[in-house]
């Protein structure tokens, strides 16, 4: 059996911890009412996964420049993600103990992201 060929961003740590943020989004959305499915739902759903999928694109990016943009964008989704859960809260959808525990992923995320960023901008 062949190697698997590990691309780039397979390699970053915060695109690792972008996919167990995924994982641990759709946990939760799945106890969402069937009346969010193609609302609330879907959209943090969708919010999850573009952290993830704008740090794969980005790596394929030659330019610092262009992966910087990319990683600004991942950080917009990770701040939509946020801003979701809580309207989930606000909305009594989701349970206060269950947003901080995802709140706690998205800020260790944020952080990785800021580094990754500032490593891109950096000369």
């Amino acid at each position: 059996m062949p190697t698997r060929h590990v691309y780039p961003f397979e390699k970053l740590r915060v695109w690792q911890s972008a996919r167990t943020l995924i994982k641990s989004v759709y946990r939760i959305t799945r106890t969402y009412p069937r009346s969010e499915m193609y609302g609330l739902t879907s959209q943090t759903n969708r919010a999850a996964v573009s952290v993830a999928a704008n740090l794969a694109e980005g790596s394929s990016r030659t330019s610092r420049k262009d992966q910087a943009h990319f990683s600004q964008i991942a950080y917009g989704s990770l701040m939509e993600l946020a801003c979701l859960l809580i309207v989930a809260v606000d909305l009594e959808i989701l349970l206060p103990n269950q947003e901080a525990k995802l709140r706690a992923e998205i800020e260790a995320i944020s952080r990785q992201l800021n580094a990754l960023r500032a490593s891109q901008v950096s000369p």
